[in-house]
């Protein structure tokens, strides 16, 4: 399925290598106001003998209640002299927060008009971050843990087997493919194949299963495709300017579909693959294809 991939992207060029203060300089912070320090300043020089409650020993004053407060809400001296706590930070994302203020329950509602943030291990490659032209397979290790990125032999097509970084290698619908311009150090991201079960979103919302009305809709106009091989797979050949032509990141992209099982040999001979036809073209329509296989690529 490779072979004429490879060569696509060869055409389009996918396959081109491409201060702080120090505590000197800060003013010693105010100490936290204590208040029993103003009961401290006024306090006589000379405080009351007490009672003795022991051979050398003199009790500490007594406790005494406050006959306003219910018994929860009274404060002990030792109480008085407790810091103030540092503020804790609001959590993000969407959804209810919970918040302990003052011993009550705060639901705050999130904004109508807020988007959920994506969590962090979202399957969406994008032309940037570890997907970048200059990440790496250290990268995507810290990225997803060591455990789930495999450097691991893979189809190459009319290359035979080449080295890359697998994501998710034993979970079809997690699984990624990152192929590196430098294999030796598994650096400089080459092309990021996304196949078989793959769940994972390529750039321009790009993913498997889509039909030819989605691409067009995605890409804000016809495109351009080669006719089916034996084994009944089109492959892009131009995006004609539309949205998906170029993406931010300076990544490339390109699809691969499948004609639907059902599609007539006949028609499919029509449709051979050394010619190019147009998304729109009827009998390209009449087998319903679906994308199959994505590369973007540097």
């Amino acid at each position: 399925m490779h072979r004429r991939w490879i060569g696509w992207a060869l055409s389009v060029g996918l396959l081109a290598t491409a201060g702080t203060l120090s505590a000197q300089q800060r003013p010693p912070a105010p100490a936290q106001p204590s208040i029993m320090d103003e009961d401290e300043d006024t306090a006589p020089a000379t405080p009351p003998r007490q009672p003795a409650h022991g051979r050398g020993q003199t009790a500490a004053p007594a406790f005494e209640p406050d006959p306003d407060l219910d018994a929860a809400d009274q404060l002990a001296p030792s109480q008085l002299r407790q810091p103030m706590p540092t503020a804790v930070s609001t959590p993000s994302g969407g959804g209810r927060v919970h918040a302990a203020t003052r011993g009550a329950d705060i639901m705050a509602e999130p904004g109508a008009s807020a988007k959920p943030s994506r969590p962090a291990n979202s399957h969406v490659v994008a032309c940037t971050g570890v997907f970048g032209q200059d990440s790496s397979h250290l990268k995507l290790a810290m990225a997803f843990h060591s455990k789930n990125v495999a450097f691991t032999q893979v189809d190459g097509g009319s290359a035979g087997k080449v080295m890359a970084s697998v994501l998710f290698a034993k979970d079809p619908k997690q699984r990624l493919e990152v192929w590196w311009s430098r294999p030796a150090s598994r650096s400089d991201t080459h092309l990021i194949v996304i196949n078989g079960q793959s769940d994972w979103t390529a750039p321009g919302d790009l993913r498997l299963g889509l039909t030819l009305s989605d691409l067009e809709r995605l890409n804000g106009k016809s495109f351009k495709l080669s006719g089916f091989d034996k084994n009944s797979i089109a492959t892009l050949s131009d995006w004609n300017g539309g949205e998906l032509a170029a993406l931010p990141g300076g990544c490339k992209v390109g699809i691969s579909l499948r004609a639907a099982l059902t599609a007539p040999a006949s028609t499919l001979g029509v449709l051979p693959a050394d010619r190019e036809f147009s998304s729109t073209d009827a009998a390209l329509r009449a087998v319903n294809p679906t994308v199959s296989e994505i590369l973007v690529g540097y």
